[in-house]
């Protein structure tokens, strides 16, 4: 059964995506300055995870207020309460960070009483303790499995194509990363160890992305080789944007669901990845081809075909 939506999607398109690629250049350019910008004046706002802390989980029979129990909080000297329901109306995740100079079970035991004291049916569990030399030490290992990530991947993509197509998504991924950094830091949202894993599905997603791009150019490369690359970039995206379409709109969908029904608790993993599904899609036709363009391709030693009119580039 074809899905009957799928009609609307045109089988043969005619853009010109190299001719825009000055403009996104200079937009991104501009995406990447505000972005440093806002990791030099006000950071990442880390999450307990990364800054050492204490997060714990109260329940309650009946309906739990989340006023009555920041207050609790904030009256019993925890330093930055965050609470988030949980699951529904009767549940929260509570976070803090100790005092100085207090051990984070010592908190966790002084804050868990007065809770109790207040909600004297609560019943607290899932506790965790992180301290700020292991917190540390988990954001310097997070940032060290994405740096090696990007290096396996310019590796194998550097075996699987051209050294060239091999720099040009690396700095594809980077440009996504640091947007997506870029927009944690302004809007705010907590960066946790899910973000690190969020960020690792980016870049595997980015990177599919650009194998497939890859691909897709280096058989027309093949095929033909007296046209100019320019034009074989705009037939190679035409040919596949509606297979792009397809698979980011169902992964769109999906994610959507998920951040607008899955509560606060994974909103900032779904955020994340969604701004990386789009972004990741963007990168691969105006950051890796465009720095292809720049670099030049090697063509390959196949007899060359004249490219068809119509075909989504000009003769």
């Amino acid at each position: 059964m074809v899905w009957p939506l799928i009609r609307l999607i045109p089988r043969h398109t005619h853009f010109r995506f190299v001719k825009w690629a000055p403009v996104a250049a200079a937009i991104s350019a501009l995406l990447i300055a505000g972005s440093c910008a806002s990791f030099f004046t006000q950071g990442l706002n880390l999450g307990i995870d990364f800054k050492g802390g204490v997060a714990f989980r109260v329940a309650t029979p009946g309906p739990l207020s989340q006023g009555k129990l920041r207050a609790t909080l904030e009256q019993g000297g925890a330093h930055d309460p965050q609470v988030q329901p949980f699951g529904g109306n009767n549940a929260s995740i509570v976070r803090f960070l100790p005092n100085p100079g207090e051990a984070p079970s010592a908190a966790a035991d002084r804050m868990a009483a007065k809770v109790m004291q207040t909600f004297p049916d609560a019943k607290i569990t899932d506790r965790s303790e992180v301290g700020p030399k292991v917190s540390g030490e988990l954001l310097g290992s997070g940032f060290k499995a994405l740096g090696i990530a990007l290096v396996l991947m310019l590796g194998y993509i550097w075996f699987r194509f051209q050294l060239q197509f091999g720099l040009g998504a690396v700095v594809a991924v980077f440009h996504d990363i640091i947007l997506t950094l870029g927009l944690l830091s302004v809007l705010h949202i907590e960066f946790s160890m899910t973000s690190i894993a969020a960020l690792l599905t980016v870049i595997g997603y980015s990177m599919n992305e650009k194998v497939i791009t890859f691909d897709r150019l280096k058989e027309n490369l093949r095929k033909y080789k007296t046209t100019p690359l320019r034009d074989i970039i705009d037939l190679s995206e035409n040919e596949r944007l509606s297979r792009t379409i397809i698979t980011g709109t169902t992964a769109l969908l999906a994610l959507g669901g998920t951040m607008f029904f899955g509560g606060p608790v994974l909103f900032p993993l779904v955020f994340t990845m969604t701004f990386g599904i789009v972004i990741g899609t963007y990168s691969s036709v105006y950051i890796a081809l465009p720095l292809i363009l720049v670099w030049g391709a090697k063509r390959g030693d196949d007899e060359a075909t004249p490219i068809k009119l119509g075909a989504g580039t000009r003769p």
